[in-house]
């Protein structure tokens, strides 16, 4: 435990500092080799990784209908229903963030414009691992489905395993019918390229190692109209916790984000010195029950449990960190939910962990993190669409529009934007 107000200035910017994401030149020059591989040989590029990287002896690309067709066969009963019922949340929530246009006349005979156009094409990345992910597919699927663009989604598949049931069958709810066997760099160039087997798309969600964020960043950087969804980190999550919270619930939510991985990173922000240290023996006691309690720990070696004065000096902490997820396990915590400032996504009230946003309670688990909360939004459905203007002027608009147009060009240096202005007031004189 540390008191904040004992810190100096830079102990305290120590305290909220991440841990660094060491991306080294071989990544990047191992990622260069694995998208020119894709672009020079295609399918076939995707089969050998496969094989390397995977361990498949007998790798396949796309998988066939009948399979994601038959895979609700293949769950059981409280697993299916449990995906069903977090695909209704997460539908219903996005749903409402359907874009509607308008138009406006800013002046007479000037009308305006705006409208939104679905991307036409998207690539989702789900992660492979030690477990499937049926929630990744989920959270970006509903957001696809929603706005109509044709779907790509890739996933890698270990050894001679077949893909999870569970993955094709969240799929199959997003109406989902191309899914590519294949992971990593490869699968991330592939869907930029385009393959034989692999449909090029426009923009690529979804969360992934160092070789996926790195093939993500290279391909959005050097090929034309190809973007990718946020950057990405290392998860993480903040809690403002007071004297009444619930020692167990702190502990609980702290590692929840501490197990995702070595480099995650988990803070406390509390009011109470008894809480702090009833929360430490908490943490001891649940990490002797989980299974991934070495990864939690190492997390917790990059994490802290700050002892503030106030919630308000809480709150203002939070601000300058910017998490990933923000817990407010405080009396009336409502009341406070308008100082948040600068959080990727906000659970509020003691009943309300993490967990239910990372699947099922209806928000988006694709979040900023290292940060990028300040600058960047939760994933919404307003990510697969473009919006563009349209703009159309009346003779007698573009009579009283020059008197801007005009002064503007001549004051920017540019005569051939002015004359395209000229041209047409004399044919509009000449009549």
């Amino acid at each position: 435990m540390l008191c904040w107000n004992e810190e100096s200035p830079q102990q305290r910017k120590q305290l909220l500092a991440r841990p660094a994401v060491s991306v080294s030149a071989d990544v990047k020059a191992v990622v260069e080799n694995i998208i020119n591989d894709v672009a020079t040989r295609g399918d076939q590029a995707l089969l050998d990784m496969a094989n390397r990287f995977d361990g498949r002896t007998q790798p396949r690309l796309l998988v066939p209908s009948v399979e994601i067709a038959q895979s609700a066969a293949l769950l059981s009963a409280e697993l299916k229903a449990a995906i069903e019922q977090a695909y209704q949340n997460i539908r219903s929530f996005h749903a409402k963030q359907l874009p509607q246009g308008y138009s406006l006349e800013t002046q007479p005979g000037v009308s305006c414009e705006l409208q939104y156009q679905a991307i036409e094409a998207v690539g989702l990345y789900v992660p492979g691992g030690s477990a499937p992910l049926p929630s990744s597919v989920l959270m970006q699927g509903v957001c696809a489905q929603l706005s109509g663009a044709e779907v790509v989604l890739a996933t890698p598949v270990k050894g001679n395993e077949k893909i999870n049931p569970a993955i094709l069958y969240a799929a199959k709810l997003c109406g989902i019918t191309k899914i590519v066997e294949a992971g990593g760099a490869g699968a991330i160039a592939a869907m930029a390229l385009g393959t034989a087997s692999v449909q090029r798309v426009n923009k690529v969600f979804g969360p992934g190692n160092s070789f996926v964020t790195m093939a993500k960043q290279l391909l959005s950087q050097s090929l034309p109209g190809f973007a990718i969804d946020m950057p990405a980190g290392p998860s993480e999550v903040l809690v403002i916790a007071d004297e009444r919270a619930n020692p167990a619930f702190i502990a609980a939510d702290l590692l929840s984000q501490a197990e995702h991985g070595t480099d995650s990173q988990v803070i406390l922000l509390c009011n109470s010195k008894a809480t702090i240290e009833a929360t430490e023996r908490q943490l001891e006691l649940q990490l002797a029950t989980l299974p991934r309690a070495e990864i939690a720990r190492a997390a917790l070696a990059n994490s802290s449990l700050i002892l503030v004065e106030s919630l308000e000096q809480a709150f203002a902490i939070s601000a300058e960190y910017g998490p990933e997820h923000l817990i407010l396990q405080i009396a009336d915590a409502e009341r406070y939910v308008p100082l948040v400032k600068n959080a990727g996504s906000v659970f509020v009230g003691d009943y309300t962990p993490e967990s239910a946003g990372d699947y099922a309670s209806g928000t988006n688990h694709v979040l900023p993190t290292y940060g990028y909360s300040k600058t960047y939004s939760s994933l919404s459905l307003l990510d697969f669409y473009r919006t563009y203007t349209i703009q159309k002027i009346s003779k007698n608009g573009l009579i009283n529009l020059s008197s801007a147009i005009l002064p503007l060009a001549s004051a920017e240096g540019l005569d051939a934007h002015a004359n395209a202005v000229k041209i047409r007031l004399e044919a509009l004189n000449n009549d």
